[in-house]
């Protein structure tokens, strides 16, 4: 049986515009006839069901957003993205739910105890809930599999969102059969039940958007998950300082990756840029990666912008031209290497042949001497070819 290829990134997009569009037509079109037909016969839990279905509808509208805003590329006043424009936007959403619900849940109490006769709804009412609940039970399903089919976790998460109006559609129809034969009294309650519900994914909203604006971090075993993915790379002496949060649905992760102290930038880069990938390739929702480099498990330290900072090559030459300006091995050195390790700047100087004066032993003790007084160097190694060194 052959296999359809893998969609590309426009394809998914346009795949998740379409059946959220399919989605929206409906929502829309329930939302506004549940209203219009509980307002003439006078059920509250059939208004409170279009309302509901309208909160699907500005579901939609997000979701189309996100798509289109949200994921637009950084630019010069938005460096880190778009991603908040669809907190915001949720934020909004879920407070707007959370007043209606508490509207009609008021609205709905004030009718329970003040014995406001309610009227029977009529078949055509019960007939539109049964089209609305066969309508988003179809919703749900084929969002559900378009969602599966892209890998979109926001497009499922939209599919259940139908689902939960489809359940409260199926409490509308008990009151409004009840309403139907006399108990007027289920009407209200439903709509109570139903308020309930649009106030709860009003508050899961801002409960999520909030938690997002503070950028809490993920649960710390994906956490731990990252930590070992990425310890798991050639070279990599440890991970600390992993930190993680959420913007627009997209995980950004900074962490800290210790590798050799003495290994090349570009080599230590690379290892960094691994790291990157895997992380990548084992977290699909990770958005950006950055890694800083550390040359030692510097965890539990004060932070080196509040420490005395150490010279730079620029003084270090200086400080050390004086001390052995006319050394033989300094005039013709071929190279000059620095280690900022343990707080100290070890150092390895690479001399000629010429300058060797045979043994290394003597000239590195004469030279350790003469720099006895630079309180910030730490070991001091002499190379001359390969493999041939001393150290003091």
């Amino acid at each position: 049986m052959a296999h359809a290829p893998p969609l590309e990134p426009a394809d998914k997009g346009r795949e998740a515009r379409r059946v959220t569009l399919v989605g929206a037509g409906f929502d829309g079109l329930l939302g506004l006839l549940k209203v219009m037909v509980g307002t003439l016969v006078g059920s509250a839990a059939l208004v409170a069901d279009g309302i509901h279905s309208f909160s699907d509808l500005g579901t939609d509208a997000f979701v189309l957003a996100a798509t289109h805003f949200g994921h637009q590329a950084p630019d010069r006043n938005h460096p880190y993205g778009h991603g908040r424009i669809e907190t915001l936007a949720t934020l909004w959403l879920g407070s707007v739910l959370l007043f209606v619900a508490g509207g009609i849940a008021w609205a709905s109490v004030m009718r329970l105890f003040t014995g406001e006769p309610i009227p029977t709804p009529g078949l055509w009412a019960i007939l539109l809930a049964l089209v609305a609940l066969a309508i988003k039970e179809w919703l749900y399903h084929y969002t559900l599999r378009t969602a599966r089919r892209i890998g979109s976790k926001l497009l499922e998460a939209n599919a259940w969102h139908s689902r939960s109006d489809a359940l409260s559609t199926v409490v509308v129809l008990v009151g409004l059969v009840g309403a139907q034969f006399g108990h007027g009294w289920l009407d209200a309650v439903a709509a109570v039940l139903v308020a309930l519900l649009v106030g709860k994914i009003g508050g899961r909203l801002l409960w999520e958007s909030s938690q997002e604006l503070i950028d809490t971090a993920l649960p710390e075993s994906e956490q731990a998950a990252m930590r070992q993915e990425g310890q798991g790379v050639p070279g990599v002496r440890g991970i600390h300082d992993l930190r993680t949060r959420t913007v627009g649905g997209n995980v950004l992760l900074d962490l800290h990756i210790v590798v050799p102290p003495r290994i090349s930038v570009s080599e230590a880069h690379e290892i960094g840029n691994e790291v990157s990938r895997r992380l990548r390739q084992a977290f699909p929702d990770l958005h950006d990666v950055t890694f800083h480099i550390d040359p030692e498990d510097d965890q539990d330290m004060l932070a080196h912008s509040h420490q005395p900072g150490l010279p730079l090559r620029r003084e270090v030459e200086a400080r050390l031209a004086e001390a052995w300006g006319d050394e033989p091995c300094w005039q013709s050195r071929l190279a000059l290497d620095l280690h900022y390790l343990d707080n100290r700047i070890d150092i390895s100087l690479y001399i000629d042949a010429s300058s060797a004066e045979g043994t290394l032993e003597p000239l590195a003790t004469r030279l350790r001497q003469r720099v006895a007084h630079l309180t910030w160097l730490g070991r001091l190694r002499l190379w001359v070819g390969p493999g041939e060194t001393a150290r003091r």
